[in-house]
């Protein structure tokens, strides 16, 4: 895909300083930049790096003024950072905008489909699927019966979605995550065997959920696994059966929380952090990484540690953790004069 600094100034409202026929045809850092590519200049940290850049267009704030001429075509917008997001996302929407079905793929009996559709080969979608405008459903990618999606969801390569599974509206779910396997239930047999528990609840997924690649949400038990409004979910991440996140919660890769636990709106969760079942963590709750939850947390607590307790008293008690060595080595010397 190629475009013009003019096409790209009247995206963004902005004003040439240069040739409005640059064309670029790929993205770059400012440091990077080559033939073609188009960048950016917000912090004035890199503008050294405007006048070696072989970027063909640059995207600057207003006020930047050039010490000295240079080679690339400017684009003055009033916030440069904010316009090149804009333009990331343009870019993201049309290197996805496929459509139509490739083959081989299987579309079972009563699926009902919207406009601009997109099914990539080797795709299955089972019975009575529903799924809304604007959906992409990327190759090797599995949809089991009975589940709805909404309008412009994009399913990554190699995803899985098992049955009666429910996903809102412009969610994206990356390759190699799996919606809606068996929750963890078994139980003790007097032989010391286990049998499994049937899990017959389901996952439901809100609106403008992002979640990472292989990253794996369990069905209920009974009634439904929820995922709110808004939450990301990074890579490598397990949620066990019937947990509950709330709205606009953010969760880094490799945690993984235990079934039937509730967590709160609008918190953040650091990687590794071990959250055990049962518990309920509030709202803008702090998590920090490799923590070890096992007990109820309160709204707006920051927490740390295994088992983690308070991010402050954490932070004080540690200056003394790493010290314990010399700590004990004094208290010894000090018993020796004592004696």
């Amino acid at each position: 895909m190629k475009f013009t600094a003019a096409q790209i100034a009247g995206i963004l409202d902005g004003e040439i300083v240069g040739n409005p026929d640059a064309i670029v045809f790929k993205l770059s850092k400012i440091e990077e930049g080559t033939d073609g590519s188009l960048t950016f200049l917000s912090n004035p940290k890199y503008n050294n790096f405007i006048y070696s850049t072989q970027a063909s267009v640059t995207i600057v704030n207003m006020s930047f003024v050039p010490e000295t001429p240079v080679s690339t075509t400017l684009i003055k917008v009033d916030d440069a950072y904010g316009a090149f997001s804009k333009i990331l996302s343009f870019y993201d929407q049309v290197k996805h905008n496929k459509q139509g079905i490739e083959q081989p793929s299987v579309i079972s009996e009563n699926v009902h489909y919207g406009e601009n559709f997109y099914l990539g080969s080797f795709g299955y979608i089972g019975n009575n699927v529903s799924i809304g405008d604007n959906v992409k459903i990327y190759p090797n990618s599995f949809i089991g019966d009975n589940v709805e999606i909404g309008n412009n969801v994009i399913i990554f390569a190699g995803a899985r979605i098992y049955s009666d599974t429910k996903i809102g509206n412009f969610c994206s779910i990356h390759s190699g995550a799996i919606i809606g396997a068996d929750g963890f239930g078994f139980a003790p047999k007097e032989d010391g065997t286990y049998s499994k528990i049937p899990q017959i609840g389901n996952v439901i997924i809100e609106d403008h959920v992002d979640i990472g690649a292989a990253t794996t949400v369990d069905r209920a038990t009974m009634g439904s696994t929820v995922i709110r409004k808004g939450v990301k979910l990074d890579n490598q991440i397990q949620i066990a059966h019937n947990v509950e996140i709330g709205e606009n919660t953010v969760i880094a890769a490799q945690t993984g929380v235990a079934g039937s636990t509730k967590i709160g709106r609008n918190c953040m969760i650091g990687g590794q952090v071990g959250i055990s079942g049962h518990l309920t963590i509030g709202n803008n709750v702090r998590i920090q990484a490799q923590s070890g939850i096992g007990r109820n947390i309160k709204d707006d607590e920051t927490v740390q540690g295994s088992p983690a307790f308070t991010y402050s008293d954490f932070s004080k008690s540690y200056v003394h953790f790493k010290n314990l060595p010399k700590i004990i080595s004094e208290l010894d010397e000090l018993k020796k004069r004592i004696d």
